[in-house]
């Protein structure tokens, strides 16, 4: 279940690279590769951190499900886009669960509540930020307006707490996805947006 539930987040951040580059118009290989980076790119950072192999590289359905991304919004990319509220809805579950995922997988490692947070917060964002610097943007991280990173640090942060006071498993898995989710979708619902620094206009 919990893989099946990781390849339905790979495919959501997948599509969204894959309309990254559409926008940029670049062909068919870059897109696959933007589509490919924004999806596995944190979770391969996490891992390589940890000096584990990477869990992309250890199943197939880790490499297909971004190739089947790019070939849907290639040849379909005005239906992608017309349905991106839905998509964006399960962009911000992806988020939820690759955060918490990725906290305690490092803390299973041997890390420190603060540093698997930390690294919680590289494998939910990690690939999107890839992404953006090889499309030649500024990385979101940089300028989280949209509060995108900030719910993974809280649902990472969540997942460490509770991990760290004995609760393990699916338990502690969901309640920092379904936190980190919730906020993601409250930001965009309430346009909710981190503050500028004191004097800057927006």
């Amino acid at each position: 279940m919990s893989q099946l539930l990781d390849l339905v987040g790979i495919f959501v951040f997948a599509l969204s690279g894959a309309l990254m580059g559409v926008r940029k118009r670049l062909d068919v290989v870059g897109m696959m590769v933007l589509a490919g980076m924004t999806a596995l790119g944190g979770g391969v950072v996490r891992d390589l951190i940890l000096n584990v192999r990477p869990a992309a590289f250890q199943s197939v359905g880790y490499v297909l499900v971004p190739v089947a991304a790019t070939v849907i919004v290639f040849f379909w990319h005005p239906h992608v886009a017309r349905v991106m509220p839905a998509i964006l809805v399960l962009d911000a579950a992806g988020l939820g669960l690759f955060c918490a995922v990725g906290t305690e997988k490092a803390l299973e490692y041997g890390l420190s509540p603060l540093h698997a947070a930390l690294l919680g917060v590289v494998t939910a964002v990690g690939g999107g930020m890839l992404r953006d610097v090889l499309a030649g943007e500024i990385p979101t991280l940089l300028y989280d307006r949209q509060l995108y990173a900030v719910p993974a640090m809280l649902g990472s942060g969540a997942m460490a707490v509770v991990y760290s006071y004995g609760i393990h498993g699916w338990p502690a898995t969901l309640s920092a996805a379904v936190l980190a989710f919730g906020l993601r979708i409250a930001a965009m619902r309430f346009k909710w947006r981190a503050p500028l620094a004191r004097g800057v206009g927006e």
